[in-house]
């Protein structure tokens, strides 16, 4: 089972380009990164009303989230400065540059999330192959980026 969801994360993964490419389109449609970013976000907001009312999933998950702590609500706002920034960085470094960057970014703080265990993530210590993939990565998106 643990293989279905590597699979589901590496088609996840080539998202990524792909919802990058077709916001810079609708970018240049708009001719504002901050707009592109907005349409995205409002298509996904009505696909996700859609989708929670076609699975008829209780409204009452909704008004409970009144109660989660305000440093929760953070995700939209790390959500739309992705949206927003990648619009940008796809027409600038294009995109294996620019998820390669990424990446390495991602797994770069997951490290760290993952050593002290920071929300919510169980403790997985950083040792030295990990710090050797990581920077392997990093080598990787330079290559990438130069070639």
């Amino acid at each position: 089972m643990k293989w279905f969801f590597v699979g589901l994360a590496l088609v996840l993964g080539m998202f990524l380009p792909v919802q990058a490419g077709i916001n810079a389109e609708l970018r240049r449609m708009v001719q504002e990164p901050v707009w592109a970013a907005f349409i995205s976000f409002a298509v996904g907001t009505v696909a996700l009303l859609g989708l929670g009312l076609v699975l008829g999933l209780p409204a009452q998950a909704l008004a409970a989230s009144v109660q989660a702590p305000l440093w929760t609500w953070t995700g939209g706002f790390f959500g739309a400065f992705f949206v927003t920034a990648s619009v940008v960085l796809a027409v600038k470094l294009g995109a294996a540059s620019m998820s390669a960057y990424i990446i390495a970014g991602q797994l770069a703080a997951s490290l760290l999330l993952d050593h002290y265990g920071i929300l919510g993530y169980a403790v997985r210590e950083v040792s030295p192959l990990r710090l050797l993939g990581t920077a392997l990565l990093f080598a990787g998106a330079l290559l990438v980026q130069k070639y």
